[in-house]
């Protein structure tokens, strides 16, 4: 019997590279290519993994780790297009790339794939959640995100799949690439710190520096902060990154809890509202009014038939089960 395949999409990530690269204008000349571009990118990824259950997770911000670092995430760039749309202001353009996403989330009410946004909570979280999920032990769940923060929730049955980059990774090419277990992924990032997120790291600690001075981090066991520094201290080298990660023990640990997804950071009771739903999922696929929203959006001639194949089935599969 077949394993069954849950998609499971970082939606902003996936969104806003489209927003940014992709050209597509609507008939009225407006650009439509973080809407068209995220199907597009949907179709693309669903003729390769072919799933029988998708779930889209919006980023509904992070209160919590907001609060544990008022400097999380900050000074990042406002997202802008990267090329010149003459007719609009910059005012303008923000409000297109607001429809265009709420646009989206309107395309996908009627499609047979489940959204899922809670209020103060990352993506990341929602997505850590349903991989972990009882429901889905025996399937396969293949991630779609260019963040390297889901690394650590790959496993023999979780896979991430980065689209920017072209690469699937599974927990044999993550040893391969970083000679880091998953389960100590989180760990070394900790220590190595995440530009992309405001987060510092220890002086002199990338990855590979990591994964060579500890090697242990190679195995399944997930050690931990406290077994590192016994180790830095320990060692016979008195090499400056031993004695910068033993100096900077707090700041590792402030980073592991912002970085790690083994224990999400999301309430009981919306745990228990997003396992209800991917353990009893209603679907329905309304195509007749996504061809009258794409008309009406401008999209222009496309050939959606492989998508719109992959949506009936799981349909009507949902409805058998």
């Amino acid at each position: 019997m077949k394993t069954k395949r849950v998609l499971l999409i970082d939606a902003l990530n996936l969104f806003i590279r489209n927003y940014i690269v992709d050209p597509s204008l609507s008939t009225n000349g407006h650009p439509i290519g973080g809407a068209k571009g995220f199907i597009k990118s949907l179709q693309a990824v669903c003729r390769i993994i072919n799933p029988d259950l998708i779930l889209v997770a919006w980023d509904g911000g992070s209160q919590k780790r907001k609060s544990m670092d008022k400097n999380y995430k900050a000074g990042r760039k406002p997202v802008r297009l990267n090329r010149d749309i003459h007719n609009m202001t910059a005012g303008e353009q923000e409000d297109n790339k607001n429809w265009q996403q709420e646009r989206i989330i309107e395309y996908l009410n009627e499609m047979p794939i489940l959204q899922s946004y809670v209020e103060n909570v990352e993506a990341d979280d929602i997505i850590a959640l349903v991989s972990q999920s009882q429901a889905l032990s025996e399937h396969h769940k293949i991630i779609l995100s260019s963040d390297k923060d889901f690394i650590q929730l790959c496993d023999d049955t979780t896979i991430l799949y980065r689209p920017i980059q072209k690469e699937i990774l599974n927990k044999k090419r993550i040893l391969e690439q970083f000679q880091i277990h998953p389960t100590n992924f989180a760990l070394a990032r900790a220590i190595a710190g995440d530009k992309s997120d405001n987060l510092p790291g220890v002086g002199g600690a990338g990855l590979a520096t990591i994964s060579k001075r500890f090697p242990f981090l190679s195995e399944e066991k997930a050690y931990t902060i406290q077994e590192l520094v016994d180790y830095a201290e320990n060692a016979d080298s008195k090499l400056k990154v031993f004695k910068n990660i033993i100096e900077n023990k707090d700041l590792i640990e402030k980073n592991y809890k912002m970085m790690q997804l083994y224990a999400p950071c999301i309430s009981a009771q919306s745990a228990q509202h997003i396992r209800r739903m991917i353990g009893n999922p209603e679907l329905t696929f309304n195509k007749t009014g996504v061809r009258a929203m794409m008309i009406e959006d401008g999209f222009g001639a496309y050939d959606w038939n492989d998508l719109f194949t992959l949506l009936n089935r799981i349909t009507v599969e949902n409805k058998g089960r």
